[in-house]
């Protein structure tokens, strides 16, 4: 199967404002796709297995063997290859100063049920987390532990959005994503093996002494309210993290990145 290739010259051009409509979650959620862009996330998404349905080029650019290999992936796979002017290209991303090369991929399966929790022994949670760089941030960090994924509970950031995408550094590639509410994921982790850990002052534990155990589910809250108290009892562990100065709380992305890497530390001491 060979795709096929169309140079797009202006701004009112249907395609550029389909792709464009791709930045808001509406049009998202309706064409089940998503954006990406810059050479190496997309080389991480091929290099992942994941093809870009269409590829959209900088006319004005340098070449590079990684994006020669992006257009024959793209070909090879019966996709579109589109050339356009960086001043187009800029307003399909929102960028000012956009990078060459952008994609757009099919959003992937969110469910409980798509998730292995005997691939990893690791894997973060985040109930009700809004700021789609904390999102992607999780997404970076859960990579860097070989976590096996990253759990959305309740009404979180679409881990879809430029914004998500752009944070995870490709990590929104490598790591599998599930969307749930509480009571369909307390259902999922309580119907196999599965420790639920979180941050917390209430009966916690130091978090360096902890007796973790594997898979292990590392659960972070809200940026602002923290996790429901409901949510924080169900939990098997609750460990707590000295605050030394003034602050009473880390930001949840580096909350989850100081939990993983010692859970990390914790069930694979050759990690350490």
């Amino acid at each position: 199967m060979t795709g096929h290739r169309r140079v797009i010259t202006g701004f009112s051009n249907p395609t550029v404002k389909a792709l464009r409509a791709l930045r808001e979650k509406k049009h998202r959620k309706r064409e089940k796709k998503f954006l990406a862009e810059g050479l190496r996330l997309l080389t991480d998404a091929r290099e992942c297995g994941h093809v870009p349905e269409v590829l959209v080029l900088a006319d004005k650019r340098d070449p590079h063997p990684l994006l020669t290999a992006l257009e024959e992936a793209v070909e090879q796979s019966g996709g579109e290859v589109i050339e356009t002017s960086p001043d187009i290209l800029s307003k399909i991303t929102g960028k000012d100063n956009p990078q060459a090369v952008a994609g757009v991929f099919t959003e992937f399966d969110t469910s409980l049920a798509s998730l292995d929790r005997t691939k990893a022994d690791i894997w973060l949670v985040a109930q009700a987390l809004r700021d789609p760089g904390n999102l992607g941030t999780m997404l970076r960090t859960g990579d860097a532990i070989g976590a096996g994924g990253l759990i959305l509970i309740d009404d979180c950031a679409d881990p879809f959005s430029v914004e998500a995408v752009r944070a995870s550094m490709g990590a929104v590639f490598t790591q599998k994503i599930a969307q749930a509410d509480w009571q369909q994921f307390e259902t999922w982790l309580r119907g196999g093996e599965g420790q639920l850990v979180a941050a917390s002052l209430r009966d916690a534990q130091p978090y360096r002494s902890a007796p973790y155990a594997s898979p292990c589910f590392v659960m972070v809250g809200n940026e602002s309210r923290g996790l429901p108290e409901e949510y924080e009892m169900a939990c098997d562990l609750r460990v707590t993290m000295p605050m030394k100065g003034r602050a009473d709380s880390l930001n949840a992305a580096v909350a989850a990145a100081v939990l993983g890497y010692e859970v990390l530390t914790a069930l694979d001491p050759a990690a350490s």
